[in-house]
């Protein structure tokens, strides 16, 4: 079986590149290979509004199931690529089925990284990555009482409140001095330390664990000091493992991810790479080479694909943007805070309504908006400016960022 162009990944990326790819007015044959049964839908709510019961999976589709086939858009669902010979351009599948493509985007974004202990495979140790995920979770709640949360990121932090209003006990460790170690600074981590503690969960920084407990299923966790917590349940949230080992295989370059050029190409011809799998140096952490793990990402990743593919490209110079709801509050951030010198605090943590804005030698690369929309949306310019006001002016909350005059 042949296409003109194949995509492999069926979740939010792959599918921004097969719409684009119609909308751009692409007239060829298009196969989108997924792992999962399911049509592409949005990951995110996952661990928040479908977890939490606020919406039905229907809601959750990216496109309705119909749409696909109206577009010609063949589905080439549960199923997996497990090689791929770039000269010959085919992709074996598991099953072993053969597929031809003229041209091949990566859109596999990862798999839950696991944690590296004994007990980590017991049932009711699970990851929050896709819809088999998250109904597993559901389907054992009502015999779950207390929750260990591993991991005090984002997907940890959401679930560990989702938790809360589900009536659950919930113990959040986070081996690191603090949660949000890696994409905030300190002030923004203590206050969402504090808002968790506030709700009621057992959150534990610094803290190792040597094994989870049980026989067949989980009953406790033991940590590196060697006290245990018993428990029923267990959530890991400790990032991904870019899904990349077809690719690797076949000569690309990379190592975390599939290494990509401003076009989004890899290294092998006629293969692209977009989303969370594909490595890339990125113009607003200076040119570090990095994977940004976001539906903002994966969208203007995949035009940029396909412009490139219709051979009509234009570098990828994105501004990156994520979000995140916990409780009561929405948390909006705009450029990356890495490599910052200093974080400005603009109004008052304890009213629950503040930003944070990181500089770097003066000028403002992101800003962290906790139910500020105003300054989320006002900051946007100011960080692709690369925008230098003075820190006194930026922390007065009583006059609008886009007022602010720059030095």
């Amino acid at each position: 079986m042949n296409y003109d162009a194949v995509i492999v990944g069926a979740g939010q990326g792959g599918a921004a590149v097969a719409i684009q790819l119609r909308q751009q007015g692409f007239e060829g044959t298009i196969a989108m290979i997924g792992r999962e049964a399911e049509p592409p839908y949005e990951r995110p709510p996952l661990s928040k509004e479908y977890l939490l019961g606020d919406k039905t999976f229907d809601r959750l589709y990216i496109r309705p199931p119909e749409f696909w086939g109206g577009k010609n858009i063949d589905l080439l669902l549960e199923a997996e690529v497990t090689a791929v010979d770039p000269k010959a351009r085919e992709l074996t599948l598991h099953d072993g089925r053969v597929i031809g493509y003229g041209d091949l985007v990566w859109a596999t974004g990862g798999d839950p990284r696991r944690l590296p202990i004994p007990g980590a495979e017991l049932a009711g140790v699970h990851g929050v990555r896709t819809r088999e995920d998250a109904d597993a979770i559901l389907g054992a709640l009502g015999e779950v009482n207390h929750v260990v949360v591993i991991g005090g990121g984002y997907i940890g932090l959401e679930a560990a409140a989702v938790l809360r209003k589900l009536g659950k006990q919930v113990t959040l460790l986070e081996v690191l001095p603090r949660v949000l170690a890696r994409v905030a600074g300190p002030k923004l981590s203590a206050f969402y330390e504090a808002e968790h503690r506030a709700h009621g969960v057992d959150l534990r920084t610094e803290t190792g664990i040597e094994a989870i407990l049980g026989d067949e299923r989980v009953r406790g966790v033991k940590l590196a000091d060697g006290s245990e917590i018993v428990c029923e349940m267990v959530i890991v949230g400790i990032g991904i493992v870019p899904a990349v080992g077809p690719l690797l295989a076949a000569g690309a370059a990379g190592g975390n991810g599939v290494d990509i050029d401003d076009l989004c190409r890899t290294s092998l011809p006629n293969i692209y790479a977009i989303g969370d799998c594909a490595a890339h140096a990125n113009s607003f952490a200076d040119g570090a080479v990095l994977r940004l793990e976001s539906v903002q990402n994966a969208n203007d990743q995949a035009v940029t694909a396909v412009k490139a593919l219709l051979g009509k490209g234009e570098p990828y110079k994105a501004t990156p943007w994520f979000w995140s709801n916990q409780y009561d509050l929405k948390l909006q951030t705009v450029g990356l805070s890495t490599g910052y010198d200093a974080e400005i605090v603009r109004g008052d943590p304890a009213t629950r309504s503040f930003s944070v804005i990181y500089t770097r030698q003066g000028k403002i690369i992101a800003v962290d908006a906790v139910n500020m929309i105003k300054d989320y949306v006002q900051a946007r310019k100011l960080v692709e400016e690369r925008a230098v006001i003075a820190p006194a002016d930026l922390a007065d909350a009583s006059r609008p960022l886009k007022e602010l005059d720059r030095l």
